[in-house]
């Protein structure tokens, strides 16, 4: 994964784009990234640009500020009120709130859809974003009709971390991609569920309030001290011995 520092208003020029290993796979774009047809491609944001050459993908990595929504992020939400078709739902503080069918759930009729309530968590994804729209969102995949993981979340706990650290946890390859082994090396001894937000929000769920709060400072700690493989594996020790 290839990086180059970029600042706000620059256009990328086409030699910093990856080149598809399928030459019918899509450029895709993710945050800190603008396009001006037909082919004017700006940052918005300063930061690493961050490339992913399988996935012909690049973006700007960035930890600070707030969260910009991102066609098919998956993101955690706060439902704040409902009308009557709709759930509005808060994804960052003292922004425009995400907008939910209530129907955007796997197997959802007008009889069987969730009731849910304010204050209530949601895990979903992304599927409509721009800057003169409230972004939408769903609990469901709209090309299978399944859910595949997403919808309303139960119990548990929800931490605040980096846009950074949020990106390393949803790779595939934790451990190889993004430096993270804390998550292994405690689930070897501690049973938990875990859902991701790319807007900066882990929700996790133990089997007691202890467990579930020592996974989740474990990952916030990680992102604040910044540590690396070994740091990593001393922490998960060291809060192991706690429980």
């Amino acid at each position: 994964m290839a990086q180059t520092l970029v600042m706000p208003g620059q256009v990328l020029s086409e030699d910093v784009l990856p080149v598809p290993h399928k030459s019918s796979m899509p450029l895709r774009l993710g945050p800190g990234l603008r396009h001006t047809p037909p082919s004017t491609i700006t940052t918005s944001l300063a930061g690493p640009l961050c490339i992913d050459r399988k996935k012909n993908a690049i973006w700007v990595e960035n930890n600070s500020g707030r969260y910009i929504p991102q066609t098919n992020d998956v993101i955690i939400a706060t439902v704040h009120h409902s009308s009557t078709d709709w759930y509005h739902c808060s994804i960052t503080p003292y922004t425009t709130f995400a907008q939910l069918p209530q129907l955007a759930f796997e197997g959802a009729t007008k009889k069987t859809r969730p009731q849910l309530t304010s204050g209530g968590l949601i895990y979903a994804r992304v599927v409509a974003a721009s800057k003169h729209l409230d972004p939408e969102i769903a609990c469901y995949n709209p090309s299978t009709g399944k859910s595949e993981g997403l919808g309303e979340l139960k119990g548990g706990m929800v931490f605040d971390i980096s846009l950074g650290m949020a990106r390393r946890l949803l790779l595939n390859k934790q451990r190889e991609e993004g430096k993270l082994v804390i998550l292994e090396d405690i689930a070897e001894q501690v049973a938990f569920e875990i859902a991701v937000g790319r807007n900066g929000k882990v929700w996790i769920s133990a089997n007691g309030v202890k467990e579930t709060l020592l996974v989740g400072k474990a990952l916030q700690t990680v992102d604040e001290e910044v540590l690396n493989v070994d740091e990593q594996k001393k922490l998960a020790k060291k809060l192991l011995r706690q429980i």
